[in-house]
């Protein structure tokens, strides 16, 4: 069975609420199986507009990846996010 990763880029608004985010997101990533790749740190370049952070989640599989997003657990989580960050944020099945 394929892997399923969330990438997310973001820019923070508020770094101090950000953490209200994260600690409200953390039970959902856990619960299904979620281990970042990349979370933040540094980063080049290449083409197009970057997000001051940026992060690859991998989950056991795609439909865990998008069950983790679809959960009440991350959605009290985004309720924060949103108020307080912009982001892109999608789901792809890995080979």
């Amino acid at each position: 069975m394929a892997k399923g990763y969330w990438i997310a880029r973001v820019d923070v608004r508020d770094a101090e609420r950000y953490k209200d985010y994260i600690s409200t997101a953390k039970p959902a990533f856990e619960k299904y199986g979620a281990n970042f790749l990349a979370r933040g740190g540094s980063y080049h370049v290449l083409e197009g507009q970057a997000r001051g952070r940026n992060i690859v989640i991998e989950f056991p599989s795609l439909q865990a990846a998008v069950d983790c997003y679809n959960s009440p657990e991350y959605q009290a989580a985004k309720a924060i996010r949103i108020t307080v960050a912009d982001a892109e944020m999608l789901v792809v099945e890995g080979v």
